[in-house]
């Protein structure tokens, strides 16, 4: 891992200053792996799209730059994680959801059928009509009248 320092300019972007004392500013943290490894993989891109620092494991930063990286990353990141899915509208779509996530109840409109991907054998990811990304970590996890409104839509 190449040496660089992280700060941020007066606007609030990310500074990368790399060992050449070049500063490449409006810097954006990008996770290789965002839902199976978010704390692996992480890549500081410049404003035009090239990536200037690799960070194999975010932990391996010092507690500065491992801050800035995480603030910038929280401001832009939301997937809500399904604890539950307390009722459905409809078995067909577009229908609304009632849910509980892991930063409270909510409820979401599914479209289409399609707006359900699969990441792995057990997880998915829900897209509602507004774009707003919800995650089901673990299927098997959620109790057993979710998994059965869950059923009738996969």
């Amino acid at each position: 891992m190449a040496e660089f320092a992280l700060s941020r300019d007066p606007f609030g972007r990310l500074v990368l200053t790399g060992e050449d004392g070049v500063a490449h500013v409006a810097v954006v943290p990008v996770r290789a792996f965002p839902i199976g490894a978010p704390d692996e993989g992480l890549s500081l891109v410049s404003a035009d799209g090239h990536e200037l620092a690799w960070i194999p494991r975010l932990e391996a930063l010092d507690t500065a730059r491992r801050t800035l990286i995480e603030q910038d990353l929280a401001s832009r990141e939301f997937v809500p994680e399904i604890r539950a899915i307390r009722a459905v509208s409809s078995f067909a779509t577009p229908s609304t959801w009632t849910i509980d996530t892991d930063r409270g109840p909510t409820a979401l409109v599914l479209k289409g059928e399609e707006d359900i991907r699969r990441l792995a054998r057990s997880s998915l990811l829900i897209a509602d009509r507004n774009g707003i990304q919800f995650l089901v970590r673990d299927i098997g996890a959620l109790d057993r009248a979710s998994r059965k409104l869950l059923d009738r839509f996969l």
